[in-house]
């Protein structure tokens, strides 16, 4: 599963990922600073299997912490890109944008980071705060891509018209072969012709907007996207997040800033503060002088109190449950649940909505999926089957047949 991370040149894209992830990157007020992409780890935040049993875990991925409620808080790693910055036009070449696009091929879900305080127009240059409207900058990034999912569909078209009429399976299985080089999946082709209610209908029948709108439901369907309003706490920005949520109603739009994440995250990293993702305070732990104290005021009542935090981890954790309904699962035993080293629940996946306990066995192993006998629920202690239906939080022990 990865995550893109995406936007115009000088959104603050970069600064979003870097926020996210703590991996320096280069930042900077012109277009173009990012040209190669950066991948990175970020981290989903669920409530730890630990507390059920009584235990506190210990993760061999990622790390967990107390919250104010002392209910244990698991972050969970993902992998996100940031790529080049996306300029109009870039689906025939402008700017980066083949590279963008391309790099943008295996991407699950897409976090659009828009300049909310319209201080950036649609290339990424600097012009005065708020005059330059960020709904814009929604329409075209969404409409690039549309256009470079449509130019590989028809790229591919003469290939797929060959497919006998009335063969619906095979017409998508051909087409998922062809468009799988930018994670277009059968289940998704398959949605989008049905959401467009022309099954019967041979392809040489389909019409130029058909094909428009079947490329734009892929895109909806293969990599949605949400909206971080970048720069929020800037005066313009939170009356332009307003603007964009009441334009793209079914959009979801997260206020972010940003930068207030990466300044809480590098200060926690050198002990001035006790900081966690995705709360709406902090700690001051260390000596500070004036100005970083005048600072941290101003993100405590600009940013955090105002929006309920930086929108950062919001936007990572409603990508993952949200958007892509992704849960988290625990591996674990009855008669225990530390590993071999003695770490209690040291792991947690992340699995696709719909997953089986069969699932899960192929994820932590083939030789588990294929010698697959049964499986424990360990919170319940009941034995459920290979297609038994796994859900949120569950602690599932494999029974197989060793090679």
């Amino acid at each position: 599963m990865q995550v893109g991370i995406v936007g115009k040149p000088s959104s603050g894209k970069s600064t979003f990922f870097s926020s996210a992830t703590l991996i320096d990157v280069g930042i900077a007020a012109y277009p173009f600073t990012t040209i190669e992409p950066n991948k990175g780890i970020g981290f989903v935040r669920v409530e730890d299997a630990g507390k059920f049993f009584g235990v506190t875990s210990n993760p061999k991925h990622g790390f967990l912490i107390k919250n104010k409620n002392n209910d244990p808080i698991r972050y969970v790693p993902i992998e996100l890109i940031d790529v080049a910055g996306l300029v109009p036009g870039a689906s025939e070449g402008k700017g980066l944008g083949n590279k963008f696009l391309n790099d943008l091929s295996q991407a699950d879900a897409l976090i659009h980071v828009v300049d909310a305080s319209g201080s950036t127009d649609a290339e990424g240059k600097i012009v005065p705060e708020g005059s330059h409207d960020p709904i814009e900058d929604i329409k075209f990034l969404e409409n690039e891509i549309e256009l470079w999912f449509l130019k590989i569909i028809e790229n591919n078209w003469t290939k797929f018209s060959r497919v006998p009429e009335k063969d619906f399976s095979k017409k998508v299985q051909l087409m998922a072969q062809s468009l799988s080089g930018i994670k277009i999946l059968a289940h998704h082709i398959e949605k989008a012709i049905r959401q467009l209610k022309i099954e019967e209908k041979s392809l040489q029948e389909w019409t130029s907007e058909e094909k428009k709108e079947f490329a734009h439901y892929c895109r909806t369907i293969s990599k949605p996207i949400i909206i971080a309003a970048n720069k929020c706490d800037l005066p313009s920005g939170e009356k332009n997040v307003k603007k964009m949520k009441e334009t793209f109603p079914t959009l979801t739009i997260i206020p972010c800033s940003a930068a207030s994440e990466l300044a809480l995250k590098k200060a926690t990293k050198q002990n001035i503060l006790k900081y966690y993702a995705g709360e709406n305070d902090f700690e001051i732990i260390g000596e500070i002088n004036d100005k970083q104290k005048t600072g941290l005021e101003t993100i405590k009542k600009n940013v955090l109190e105002k929006f309920g935090g930086t929108g950062v981890q919001n936007c990572l954790d409603h990508t993952i449950f949200n958007v892509l309904e992704y849960f988290p699962v625990f591996p674990g035993g009855t008669k225990g649940l530390a590993d071999k080293d003695g770490n209690i629940l040291p792991d947690c996946f992340l699995l696709p909505p719909k997953s089986t306990a069969l699932d899960f066995a192929y994820t932590l192993h083939t030789d588990m999926g294929d010698g697959f006998i049964r499986a424990i629920d360990v919170k319940t202690k009941q034995i459920i089957g290979k297609e038994h239906p796994l859900k949120k939080g569950d602690v599932i022990e494999i029974i197989f047949n060793k090679k």
